[in-house]
C-alpha cells in the first residue's frame, strides 16, 4: 500500500513510519527539516516542507491509498498551526481522490459516545487552563476531520509514553473501559490496523494499554 504520513519526524510519528516501511508499505512524508529523520530505505521518499504548504502537502498526498496523521501542536500559540495543516491535507485528498485518513488526537477531545467521569472532567479543565490554544488547535482539527465526507478514523489517546509496545491495546470511550496511558508503538501500531479494518470507519474510539 501506499501511504502519505504527517508527523513522522515526531516521537511518535517515528514509530509510525518504521512500523509501515516493515509491514512493507511504501511511505511519503513530508519533512520541515529532513535531517532530523536520520532514516534511508528504498519504500521511504521524502519531501521537504512545512504542512501549511499545500503544494507540498499535495505533492505527499499524489498517488497515496491513504494517509495517516500523527500531527500535534509544539507551542501553546494561537498559530492552530495543525489546523491549518489539516485543511491543507483534507483539500489534497479532495483532489486526489484519496478517501481513508487516520489521525490520532488526544482523548481530551471529546465525542458524543463519551461518558467522562468526574475525574475526566477534571482533567479536561485542567488541560484547557495549561494549554489552552493546543487544545483549541486540535479541537478544530478534529472539527474538519467529523465534517468532511472522508473514510476517516480519529485514534483518540491518553498519556503517551515510550516504553516498548505491549501488543495490548484496549479500545473504549471516555469514561468507558480508557485506561490511563498507551505507548506510541502501540498507537502506531492500532493506526496501521486500521488500513484494513472498517470498524472504527467515521468513528472516535480512545485506545489505551
Amino acid at each position: 500500500m501506499q501511504l502519505a504520513i504527517f508527523g513522522a519526524t515526531g516521537r511518535t510519528g517515528q514509530h509510525l513510519l518504521r512500523q509501515a516501511l516493515d509491514a512493507g508499505h511504501s511511505v511519503t512524508i513530508l519533512a520541515r527539516d529532513p535531517a532530523k529523520l536520520p532514516l534511508q530505505h528504498d519504500h521511504l521518499t521524502i519531501i521537504p516542507g512545512s504542512v501549511t504548504d499545500p503544494t507540498r502537502v499535495e505533492q505527499v498526498i499524489a498517488g497515496a491509498d491513504a494517509v495517516l496523521s500523527v500531527l500535534g501542536p509544539t507551542h501553546n500559540r494561537p498559530t492552530f498551526e495543525i489546523c491549518q495543516g489539516t485543511q491543507a491535507i483534507l483539500n489534497a485528498m479532495r483532489k486526489h481522490r484519496v478517501k481513508r485518513l487516520i489521525l490520532s488526537a488526544g482523548a481530551g477531545v471529546g465525542d458524543p459516545e463519551d461518558a467522562p467521569k468526574l475525574f475526566n472532567r477534571l482533567i479536561n479543565l485542567l488541560l484547557k487552563a495549561a494549554a489552552r490554544n493546543v487544545y483549541a488547535d486540535m479541537a478544530k482539527t478534529v472539527a474538519l476531520v467529523r465534517a468532511s465526507d472522508l473514510d476517516w478514523t480519529i485514534v483518540r489517546v491518553p498519556m503517551l509514553t515510550d516504553d516498548p509496545k505491549t501488543g495490548q491495546v484496549k479500545v473504549g470511550m471516555v469514561g468507558k473501559g480508557m485506561g490511563m496511558r498507551i505507548t506510541r508503538a502501540d498507537l502506531a501500531d492500532f493506526m496501521l490496523q486500521q488500513l484494513h479494518s472498517n470498524r472504527y470507519l467515521r468513528r472516535a474510539p480512545a485506545i489505551s494499554n
